[in-house]
């Protein structure tokens, strides 16, 4: 398993985690700090192997529309 962290919009971070919900074996949202200021948190991806690209493709994805740092 593929383990990273992200300073995410924390109002996202339900929408996120139901995205990769809905890509079913692709990747597990761990939320690490809901808080860490006024308006990101902390989340990590725990992603399965094979699924690497997929998960990578969908981060891209939600980079496009809000804030999604690799950390």
């Amino acid at each position: 398993m593929l383990v990273k962290e992200f300073r995410v919009d924390k109002s996202k971070i339900g929408f996120i985690r139901f995205i990769f919900e809905a890509y079913e074996g692709v990747a597990v949202v761990t939320t690490l700090n809901p808080k860490v200021d006024d308006t990101h948190g902390h989340i990590q991806l725990t992603i399965a192997p094979d699924r690497q690209e997929t998960a990578f493709m969908v981060v891209e994805d939600l980079k496009k529309d809000f804030c999604f740092e690799a950390i």
